[in-house]
């Protein structure tokens, strides 16, 4: 396989090679004005005669060489080498998770948000053979993990998953179906599944038209269910304080199972109300081994041989000539 630069952003650096070379030029014209000015050319050129400038322009050529050395060395070339490749089949599977403050009520213990990372975590591990992505939304959506086999690196995002993730506080579910959706391969009508944690708080009107666009591409869309439907209060987690509303009165959050019940029904979907988790992850499992699997190839494991160190080493090899290198010439007497 072909040789390739890991980050070609620092090969732009090359780019300032030919500025530095007219710089150079430049003073060389510039040094021999000076002479011209000094004063009779034969008693100048007595008084530099142990000058080379064939030594200056050397002495430069060096420096030039080691710092493209040096670009090279962070540009780090490499060449695929020996690695896994990996082939399996599984499902498409995007994870998208409510983290508005919604999410912080302790009606759940320790509180919605943590009950449904250990869902989402539990499922992961269930699912070795499917490539999973994750989606965070509140009052935006971010793509936070597009899809990979990499259960490991997807745990890693899910524990750092939290309100502040998404500064933007709302519950656009719409919207975070569509980023979710945009992840999968539109050009395939199956092997693709949604799984949505979410108390469904702040109705989304446009959530029952996007999922069934979404259901139409052969996505399935599963909900899960999360909060108590009698409500409970939202504490902040770092002040201790229970939110309140601009009339001083508690906020109390409810779980909208009637949204989320037809976001299920709308996609051909599975809808549970989070009670068991262990439960929870078999009624989903269940549903999403009712979708053909696809073959699937994770090149994430090759191995590179890299080649950055041969650059450093000509770089500092080049420092170290050009150091020993006097521009004066040798004496004669």
């Amino acid at each position: 396989m072909k040789f390739q630069f890991e980050h070609i952003e620092y090969l732009l650096g090359l780019a300032v090679l030919p500025f530095l070379v007219l710089l150079f030029l430049f003073l060389l014209k510039w040094k021999k004005g000076i002479v011209a000015k000094i004063g009779e050319p034969k008693l100048v050129n007595q008084l530099i005669r142990n000058y080379s400038a064939i030594k200056f322009k050397v002495k430069f050529s060096i420096i030039l060489l080691a710092l493209v050395s040096i670009l090279l060395a962070a540009a780090n070339l490499q060449k695929p080498g020996k690695g896994e490749n990996l082939s399996r089949k599984g499902v498409d599977i995007m994870m998208v998770l409510d983290v508005s403050k919604s999410m912080l009520a302790e009606d759940y213990k320790p509180n919605r948000l943590e009950r449904a990372k250990q869902l989402l975590s539990r499922l992961m591990d269930q699912l070795p053979n499917d490539r999973i992505g994750l989606v965070l939304f509140a009052g935006r959506a971010y793509m936070q993990m597009p899809l990979t086999t990499d259960h490991s690196a997807g745990k890693l995002f899910l524990q750092a998953a939290s309100p502040a993730t998404v500064p933007t506080q709302g519950t656009v579910i719409g919207e975070a179906l569509k980023m979710a959706n945009s992840g999968f391969n539109t050009k395939e009508k199956k092997f693709k599944s949604i799984i949505l944690i979410s108390d469904g708080e702040d109705h989304d009107v446009e959530a029952g038209t996007i999922a069934k666009a979404i259901s139409d591409n052969g996505v399935m869309i599963n909900v899960v269910g999360i909060g108590s439907p009698q409500g409970t209060v939202i504490i902040d987690p770092e002040t201790g304080a229970t939110k309140k509303d601009a009339e001083g009165n508690a906020v109390i959050t409810k779980l909208n199972e009637p949204l989320l019940q037809e976001l299920a029904k709308t996609s051909n979907g599975v809808y549970i109300k989070l009670e068991d988790v262990d439960e929870a992850v078999n009624k989903i499992i269940a549903q999403v081994n009712t979708i053909d699997e696809k073959a699937l190839q994770d090149v994430s494991y090759i191995n590179y041989r890299t080649f950055f160190q041969w650059f450093v080493g000509l770089a500092l090899l080049s420092l170290v000539i050009e150091f020993f290198i006097p521009e004066r010439k040798k004496s004669t007497a």
